[in-house]
């Protein structure tokens, strides 16, 4: 499985979507993704890639793009 397909399916379990709604999704757009579907997404993608997420990458984390932008910083080293 890709990073990318590790990626969505944490988004897509997590808040019970399918695929074509991940692109251009944001926090609170819909009701899945509230604080506690956020910090479940959390946990999926640290389950997903072995990692340990800061705070400030948590709180950033505002966006289906965004997330992909902060897991491809130097210390996650996830590549899409």
């Amino acid at each position: 499985m890709t990073n990318l397909e590790k990626y969505n399916r944490a988004f897509i379990e997590t808040f019970e979507i399918s695929e074509d709604k991940l692109n251009g999704l944001k926090y609170q757009e819909i009701t899945a993704w509230d604080s506690v579907g956020h910090m479940s997404l959390i946990s999926a993608l640290e389950e997903a890639f072995d990692i340990m997420m800061d705070t400030d990458d948590i709180i950033e984390l505002s966006s289906y793009e965004k997330g992909k932008e902060i897991l491809a910083k130097e210390e996650y080293e996830v590549e899409f």
